[in-house]
């Protein structure tokens, strides 16, 4: 499987990080290796210094499919969950810089917290979800889908012009405002429309 990731997706995380606005999605890869094992803590590795939280909605794709039209991107997922892109920020700053890509910086190993999923068909409308992070009890991160610049949909049928999308591949469609770094000792914490999906500890 692979997971496939979607950058700047929230204008008020474009605007706390100070970039560009995109005219169409910003698109990334991790591998599967980049999946924290559950049960596992999240170690902070030693090429950074600052690790960012970046809590995402999450789906799961069900059926195999390229090329498809946003009408029907709803028929290849029936899972959504939450769960975190890990950044390296300090070293992403260093890539973008230079123009390189940023995978030392987002795919590394454990970089991808997925928490448990739940049918979409608990949910009245995908368009309206909240969810939110909390560091240590705190609420850090909070966001809404309908704050998206593209929907689920429209990113699923964006996606599947490039990658064949197969049977358990995942993607996370981007973060809204409040990334901050993580400490040794933070709990992180995610919630979908109120329900925990996640528990971790920072290491």
């Amino acid at each position: 499987m692979k997971i496939i990731c979607i950058g700047r997706n929230y204008a008020n995380h474009i605007e706390e990080l100070k970039n560009e606005r995109p005219t169409e999605p910003v698109v990334f890869m991790k591998p599967d290796s980049a999946i924290l094992l559950k049960q596992h803590p999240f170690v902070i590795p030693e090429f950074s210094e600052d690790i960012h939280h970046e809590i995402e909605l999450i789906v799961k794709i069900s059926k195999v499919g390229k090329y498809i039209e946003p009408k029907f991107a709803h028929k290849y997922y029936d899972e959504i969950s939450v769960g975190i892109d890990f950044t390296a920020r300090d070293l992403q700053e260093k890539l973008k810089q230079k123009g390189l890509p940023w995978e030392k910086a987002k795919a590394f190993d454990g970089s991808s917290v997925i928490g448990e999923f739940l049918p979409k068909t608990q949910f009245s409308s995908l368009e309206n979800l909240t969810f939110e992070l909390t560091n240590n009890g705190q609420t850090v991160q909070k966001g809404c889908s309908s704050h998206m610049l593209w929907a689920i949909d429209e990113l699923i049928a964006y996606v599947s012009q490039f990658f064949t999308l197969k049977i358990g591949d995942i993607i996370f469609t981007g973060t809204p405002a409040g990334v901050a770094s993580v400490r040794p000792n933070d709990i992180l914490e995610g919630f979908l429309e109120g329900q925990q999906l996640f528990r971790i500890q920072v290491k």
